[in-house]
């Protein structure tokens, strides 16, 4: 990769000598990125003040980035959610679903704007090009998986833009032994630390306790809860699927707060996430799933999925066989990714799929205003 950008001034020498300006009064400062007045840093904006975000570490801000880059939706939201607004990139922006913004008021689901990092790979010139104020992706993550990226790359971004500080705790790799994975609310209390929206988080958290407490308490036992296998389909006519396996990462915290169990448990039947496997009909069946979930290429409504997918099922010879095509007990599981707003969608929509009696299609499990109000600064109760 190019080395073209090396010699230039720092962003953190750049950052530097905005504060020491701000802190002579010759400049100021926007409500918009830096919060109300309860959610302020201690003292003035123009004091550095730290973060800590493993793997990073400590990393220090010496104002409030006003430019930000996620690694996938579920750091996308969380910004989203604390009222930051949308991240200038993500590495894929077609696996940002916004669908469930237009449930909120005031949240628009349009991604223009939004930059796709990954077009044919990712460069360092791209985010020079984009010159955020903090990179919410993990240093191991462009490293492990982004062809022909080197501890050298992530140094040369962090030390000349903004620091890669995320953490990519949706799903399970082994490089991740060496350092802790942070849950959806941690992960947005390390967010909301740096854009100084903690009274937001707080608000955020109590909503989510909330809700996630009145779902649980009209669950049924957990002996009549369902059995669910999480599928991505290989094709929209599919012949073969790339299971997931129910695990502790954010990806799958909808389905362990609704109590529900891995049917594919007890199976030598590995993760997609650790083995990259596939598998078709027939170990299905030797397993019957209670419930099909399935990861798709792309949001679809439920008449769509419906159409696509569990017609050409109840066709097939063998997928017919299976009780859950039998029964139409085949959802859409909707993206891996998830922050809080997404978390809130994604628990209400899987409790009115697998616990039709307890809960209406129709009924709403969040306040979707109170999201607004929160989103929009009003944290009061």
């Amino acid at each position: 990769m190019s080395d073209q950008h090396a010699a230039a001034p720092t962003r953190r020498e750049a950052l530097t000598a905005a504060g020491t300006a701000a802190a002579l009064g010759l400049t100021g400062c926007s409500d918009l990125v830096n919060g109300s007045a309860s959610e302020r840093h201690t003292g003035t904006r123009s004091q550095p003040y730290s973060v800590t975000i493993p793997p990073a570490g400590e990393v220090t801000f010496e104002s409030v980035p006003e430019i930000w880059v996620a690694e996938n939706a579920s750091w996308a939201d969380m910004g989203v959610a604390l009222g930051v607004g949308k991240p200038s990139a993500v590495v894929l922006t077609g696996e940002y679903r916004t669908w469930p913004y237009d449930d909120i008021p005031g949240l628009s689901t349009s991604k223009d704007g939004i930059t796709s990092l990954w077009q044919d790979g990712i460069t360092r010139e791209r985010f020079y090009d984009i010159d955020a104020g903090v990179h919410f992706i993990d240093p191991n993550y462009m490293t492990n998986l982004i062809p022909n990226w080197n501890r050298e790359d992530v140094d040369n971004v962090s030390q000349n833009v903004a620091p890669l500080c995320g953490n990519t705790s949706f799903s399970t790799y082994s490089w991740h032994d060496s350092y802790p994975y942070l849950s959806l609310y941690e992960a947005t209390e390390k967010v909301a630390q740096v854009f100084q929206r903690t009274a937001r988080f707080d608000a955020l958290r109590t909503l989510h306790d909330d809700t996630i407490a009145a779902i649980q308490d009209r669950l049924p036992p957990e002996r009549d809860r369902p059995e669910i296998a999480l599928l991505s389909p290989g094709s929209t006519e599919p012949e073969q699927f790339y299971p997931y396996r129910l695990g502790d990462r954010t990806a799958y915290k909808h389905w362990r707060d609704l109590g529900v169990r891995d049917a594919l448990a007890g199976s030598d039947i590995r993760s997609f996430t650790s083995d990259r496997g596939s598998i078709d009909y027939e170990p299905l069946l030797d397993i019957d799933p209670e419930v099909l979930m399935f990861y798709t290429d792309r949001y679809r409504t439920a008449s769509d999925f419906r159409d696509t997918y569990l017609s050409f099922m109840r066709e097939h010879s063998t997928a017919s066989r299976l009780s859950a095509v039998q029964t139409g007990d085949v959802y859409p599981a909707g993206g891996m990714y998830q922050g809080p707003i997404l978390n809130l969608s994604k628990t209400e929509r899987a409790a009115t799929q697998l616990f039709p009696d307890e809960f209406d299609r129709s009924e709403e499990l969040f306040d979707r205003q109170r999201v607004a109000d929160i989103v929009n600064g009003d944290t009061d109760p």
